[in-house]
Parts: structure tokens; C-alpha cells; sequence
């Protein structure tokens, strides 16, 4: 019997040290070696049904004669959705295109006309079921290739040079009701000719979503009493969801009158609040963003009181693309803070403060120490750790009082990606032309991250006293030289000469005895 115990099988005869993939695959050869059976692989589709009912959709190109489904000739295509009144279900409970008036297939005519000319000899009904969602997404990045093609839906030339997606990134919802299918399509227009690649995509990421904190009174059975979250105890209680608008959401308190005053709460208003120490707390668990949790914030109200660029910013900041985040908002004034900030090394009360002077070398440490991460950052889709090193980037510039352009231009195309209404902004200011979102990426040089000197700890009997900065170039005879006629050493000598000088450049410099 095979036996799996933690990653590998043991006691387990020849499968031994296997993982449980590997010793499944031994366990089928050996079945097959004794003709006792055979390895087989099942695959079942999510969706195996692929009509729908409803009406945004593809349409099928299917009519019916004697209640026989008859396909229409591909030459007549495309069949287009009619106009209707509403997109619901007909009271007899057809599809939305029930409610169609133009409707139907003439055979001679061959082409669709109105449901009143229907006579099953010439003039025949059309399939009121629609297309999946699933049906045109499954290939549409083929037809980006060859979008303006009216023959055919891409060009063999157009496939073989844009050949597939380098990227996808999208939701994990999206495994079974895209991706699957995608796979599928893709494999068999590539056995039918159309398709230059076996997979529609070279690398997927889904992206991690972006939880809420949801807020929760406490109520009795009875729903008579509803108790602070603190008051809670043993009592049997049911946890209702509850509108953000309706808490402090620094403090967690609600607000009691208006909570009452909601529509949404109509039945408490003369419920009895047990309150702790004089207020009413709520409690308070993340969870997936949904109207029926009340804990969805609006973009759009982020946006007018911080900006996009804020809230693009936060957004990344808040960890790793692929991982899941809860959203905090008392958290984004901090990226906001940032934003302003830099925004201070362009410009003070008097406007534009932008030297042409030539940088301090800190300064292009700082800057190309930046490009490097950045530019790294980017490849590896990791957006979080960019947003860190610009905080660090422009809090430094801020240290070394930098206004200089070689430094401040660069650093506006830098973060165009993450911030780019401010970038623009900060582009257009510094008397450029065009938009900052067309200018190449800087590029980073090593040679202004090469340390050019070296500050030693001077120390005597192992006790460092000082600390001296000097050239890395420096043999140990120049180092000791500049050692013992500096003022501090003359006076932790007292005199005395050191029975031993012990200087490793680059790293210590010891005087002992």
C-alpha cells in the first residue's frame, strides 16, 4: 500500500524516498509491467454547458427547422445581436431574445428579418440562447494582432510575429471561468492551423485582492439589546454587519443616533445599547470587499480628497502584487505625506526651486541606488518594495538639501509608472516638452556606487576611540602614517609608542600597547 507521510513515502518497499507524484507514476508502471491495470487521465470542464440565457453574448448562427437546429453558412457571418426593449427574461420565461422583434433567419433572403415573417417554410426561428462570457474572451488577444483584418480574424503573418501574450495578469476567479478555457481554444486552433503556440500565455500572475475591514454590532436574540463589543461576555449574540458611514473609523465607536437613523437599521432604534465605559464599540474582522458586508470603500472618494497618484501608490505599497492586502485607510495619509514631500525638493512657497548645479556625489548614490532597485523591482513585479525605495530615496534628497535637475529629472521619469499625474506635473514644470511617459528609463551606472573612501574605527587595545575617514586607496604604511600624526591619537598616546599597529584597509585600524 502506498503510504504518504509528510513530502516522502517511507516503508513503503520501492517507492521509498518518492514524493506522492513521482510514486504514483512508479505504481502505474508496475500495474502495466504485470498487466494489472493502466494509467488514465480524466478531465472534467467546470462548464460543460456552453449556451446561455441571456442576451449580451455572441449569437449562435443556428436556426430551426421542425425543431431541428440548422447552422447558417459561415459566408453569411457575422449574425448581430437585435435591439430590444429590456435584456430580462420574457414572462413566459424564453431568453432575453424572446423579446427581439427582428428575430428570425429568412433561407432566401439570407439574412434576419422580422420575427412576424416567420412561416417554417422560408422564413424560420433563431437559437434565443447566447454565447458564454467565456466564448470570445477565450481567443480575443489574437485578434489585437491583426485588429483591422476584415477577411480573417489575424493574418498568419500577424500570429507568427506577435506568436503569444508575454503576460496575464489577472484575478484567481479567473482559473476556471477564463484561463481553462483559453487553454482549451488555444490548443485547438493551434491542431487546427490558426494558433502559432500551444499556450496562449508565457507567464501568469494573479494578482492578490484587496480585503476590507468589516464592522459588527452585537445583537440578542431578541434583537432588544445590542452590546458593545467589550460587553459581549457570555451572552448568546448574532453579529451584524454594519455601514462604515456610521463608525468613527480611527476609534471603532459607533455612532449611536446615527446608526438609528439609518434606513438599514430601522428595526434597533429602540433597541437598548449596553455600552462600555460610556460608548458603544464595535467589532471589526477583514474580510472580501462586498456591498452585503458594507465595508467597500470608493475609490473615487479616495481620489478626491488624495489624488490617484495616492492612491495608485498605497495600492502597491500595501505588500506583495500577489498576496491578498487589507485595505486600511487611516494608513494612505502616509503615502500622501510622501507624495508631498516630494513634491518639496521641485518647489517651495516661491515656486520652482531646481538648480542646474552639478550634484554632490551623495546625491548620485542616492539617485542610482534608486534606478537599480527600481528598475529590479519592476522585473520581478515588485511594485511594494519600489514604493519603500522611493520613501527612502526622496527622504535622503530631502537630508542632503539636493534641488539639482541631473538629479530631480531622472527621478520624475523614475516614478512615472507609480505616480504619474505628479510626474507629469513635475515634468512639464521643469520646461520640458511631450509627456514624462515617453522618456527612456534612466539608466543606472555602477561607478556611483563604488565607495571611493573608507571610515575607519581608530581603536587602542581594542577600544575604539574615533573614527577617521580616509581613501580606499591607501596602502597600510600611508594609513599608519596619517594615524599617528592625527591630534586624537597624539593624545590617547600620551606620549607612549604603540608596541604594535595592526591596519587592515578597508576594515580596522588597532593600536595596541
Amino acid at each position: 500500500m502506498v503510504r504518504k507521510t509528510g513530502f516522502t513515502l517511507t516503508n513503503s518497499d520501492f517507492l521509498n524516498g518518492l514524493n506522492y507524484k513521482e510514486a504514483t507514476k512508479k505504481v502505474i508502471i508496475e500495474l502495466e509491467k504485470i498487466n494489472q491495470g493502466k494509467g488514465k487521465t480524466n478531465y472534467r470542464l467546470r462548464d460543460a454547458v456552453f449556451s446561455r440565457q441571456r442576451y449580451w453574448g455572441e449569437p449562435f448562427p443556428v436556426y430551426y427547422v421542425n425543431g431541428l437546429p440548422q447552422m447558417i453558412d459561415a459566408k453569411h457571418l457575422p449574425i448581430v445581436l437585435p435591439e430590444v426593449e429590456k435584456y430580462l427574461p420574457t414572462e413566459d420565461g424564453q431568453p432575453p431574445l424572446g423579446n427581439a422583434t427582428t428575430w428570425a433567419w429568412d433561407v432566401e433572403q439570407l439574412s434576419v428579418v422580422s420575427c412576424e415573417l416567420i412561416d417554417n417554410i422560408k422564413v424560420f426561428p433563431l437559437e434565443l440562447n447566447t454565447m458564454p462570457g467565456w466564448a470570445g474572451s477565450s481567443w480575443y488577444w489574437m485578434r489585437y494582432m491583426d485588429a483591422h483584418n476584415e477577411t480573417e480574424f489575424a493574418s498568419k503573418e500577424a500570429l507568427d510575429y506577435w506568436q503569444n501574450v508575454d503576460l496575464y495578469i489577472g484575478g484567481s476567479e479567473h482559473a476556471t471561468g477564463h484561463l481553462l478555457y483559453s487553454r482549451f481554444w488555444n490548443k485547438f486552433l493551434k491542431d487546427k492551423g490558426f494558433a502559432p503556440t500551444e499556450e496562449p500565455f508565457k507567464k501568469l500572475i494573479n494578482q492578490g485582492m484587496i480585503l476590507g475591514m468589516s464592522a459588527f454590532v452585537y445583537r440578542s436574540e431578541d434583537s432588544k439589546k445590542l452590546y458593545s463589543k467589550g460587553m459581549v461576555q457570555n451572552e448568546v449574540v448574532h453579529p451584524i454587519h454594519v455601514d462604515l458611514t456610521v463608525i468613527n473609523d480611527m476609534t471603532n465607536e459607533l455612532d449611536i443616533e446615527k446608526f438609528k437613523s439609518h434606513p438599514l437599521y430601522s428595526d434597533y432604534k429602540d433597541a437598548e445599547f449596553v455600552l462600555e465605559n460610556g460608548k458603544y464599540i464595535v467589532g471589526r474582522e477583514v474580510e472580501k470587499m462586498s456591498k452585503s458586508k458594507y465595508n467597500v470603500v470608493n475609490p473615487d472618494d479616495i481620489c478626491n480628497e488624495y489624488g490617484a497618484d495616492t492612491l495608485r501608490l498605497y495600492e502597491m505599497f500595501l505588500g506583495p502584487l500577489e498576496q491578498a492586502k487589507p485595505w486600511n485607510t487611516a494608513g494612505i495619509t502616509g503615502v500622501f505625506g510622501f507624495l508631498k514631500k516630494l513634491w518639496r525638493l521641485y518647489f517651495d512657497d516661491n515656486g520652482l526651486i531646481v538648480t542646474n548645479s552639478e550634484p554632490s556625489k551623495d546625491s548620485l548614490k542616492t539617485l542610482h541606488k534608486t534606478i537599480k532597485k527600481v528598475g529590479e523591482d519592476i522585473t520581478n513585479f515588485s511594485f511594494n518594495t519600489s514604493v519603500s525605495q522611493f520613501m527612502i530615496c526622496v527622504n535622503e534628497l530631502s537630508t542632503q538639501n539636493c534641488h539639482e535637475r541631473a538629479i530631480l529629472e531622472p527621478l520624475a521619469v523614475l516614478i512615472s509608472p507609480y505616480a504619474p499625474h505628479i510626474a507629469e506635473e513635475l515634468w512639464s514644470q521643469l520646461g520640458n516638452s511631450g509627456s514624462v511617459s515617453t522618456v527612456a528609463f534612466p539608466e543606472f551606472d555602477a561607478k556611483h556606487l563604488v565607495e571611493s573612501s573608507k571610515e575607519y574605527p581608530v581603536s587602542f587595545n581594542g577600544k575604539m576611540r574615533f573614527t577617521l575617514e580616509l581613501p580606499l586607496d591607501l596602502t597600510a604604511a600611508q594609513i599608519e602614517e596619517i594615524v599617528m600624526k592625527d591630534e586624537r591619537t597624539i593624545k590617547q598616546l600620551e606620549g607612549r609608542t604603540p608596541n604594535k599597529v595592526i591596519i587592515v584597509p578597508g576594515k580596522i585600524i588597532n593600536l595596541v600597547g
